[in-house]
């Protein structure tokens, strides 16, 4: 598994517009794109600005496909002027549970 924690601080007055467009994109992502185990957005308790999306893909290359797709492009449009500072990220690898542990996530 490939699994990418992207870090987003919004500006305050666009949290809601920030999180209605990136869960648009998580389940377009998790519910279309083959390569895509899972994806979560999650934000930071004591600071409602601060978003992680918590990626998880099956290779490298379908987080490279991810950057192709149109709801990719159609978020990463509409979120950018929403980052109060550039979005960072961090890679790791999977340790537990076994890359089979993995499933797609269609929640609400």
């Amino acid at each position: 598994m490939y699994i990418v924690h992207v870090h987003v601080h919004v500006k305050p007055d666009h949290v809601e517009q920030f999180i209605t467009a990136t869960k648009k994109n998580a389940r377009k992502s998790a519910g279309n794109e083959p390569g895509v185990a899972r994806f979560d957005v999650i934000q930071q308790a004591d600071d409602p600005t601060c978003f992680v999306l918590l990626e998880v893909y099956r290779t490298p290359g379908d987080a490279s496909r991810h950057k192709e797709t149109q709801h990719y492009n159609r978020w990463h449009a509409v979120a950018e002027s929403m980052m109060a500072e550039p979005r960072t990220r961090v890679v790791y690898k999977n340790i537990y549970p076994s890359d089979l542990g993995y499933s797609i996530s269609l929640g609400a």
